[in-house]
């Protein structure tokens, strides 16, 4: 039986990410802002949209396969999605290139691995994300640079949250309340946090300034 509250808070995560995900468009002044945004937006949606979509429905072994792979694929999406606004906005010089092609091309790969190995080991899964979702630490001098000490620690806060779930995806552990509220809902739960921190790095440190 799964946890009464499995996917409930990423599907309300999602319907909150629409609003949110269209004021951050609306903020951006210019196309390179607004398409950056768009995509950060649109990623984070998706993978809200897709999160709760699969644990919130008790789908036939079939369909539960499909929706499972779509799940995967867009924690992948979300990597790539929330790279976008730095790399093109924030990174200067052959970094901007370099970090962008490395990150929606390893995404891509991962998605494609996923569709085709969905029953791939959890520390594979998590492994993947990770290693992607940290490639960005070798500019963190420029984006340090670029938007402030601030809006630095607000990226890394979400990393560190990221981190702190697939950990916890992974290790099974703290499991709360395995009727209610297991280790899956607070993996759950630290990516929202997660998200959080990213999103307002885009709208308050990225955005205003590029």
């Amino acid at each position: 039986m799964k946890p009464r509250l499995r996917g409930l808070s990423h599907e309300l995560a999602f319907y909150l990410a629409l609003p949110l995900g269209v004021a951050l468009v609306l903020e951006a002044d210019t196309g390179r802002g607004r398409a950056a945004a768009a995509v950060f937006a649109a990623s984070v949606a998706a993978m809200f949209g897709a999160s709760g979509l699969y644990h919130r429905v008790d789908w036939p072994d079939a369909r539960r396969l499909w929706f499972r792979r779509l799940d995967h694929a867009g924690i992948y999406a979300l990597i790539a999605g929330t790279y976008t606004p730095f790399g093109l906005l924030v990174l200067r010089g052959n970094w901007r290139v370099v970090v962008l092609a490395i990150v929606w091309s390893g995404a891509a790969a991962a998605i494609v691995l996923k569709f085709v190995w969905v029953a791939a080991p959890k520390w594979l899964s998590a492994a993947t994300g990770i290693g992607l979702g940290w490639v960005g630490v070798v500019v963190f001098p420029q984006l340090l640079s670029r938007v402030g000490i601030a809006g630095s620690m607000l990226v890394l806060a979400g990393g560190l949250g990221y981190t702190a779930g697939a950990l916890v995806y992974v290790f099974r552990r703290p499991d709360p309340v395995p009727a209610v509220f297991g280790y899956h809902e607070l993996f759950h739960a630290l990516v929202i946090v997660a998200v959080g921190f990213q999103y307002a790095a885009v709208a308050f440190f990225v955005l205003p300034k590029h």
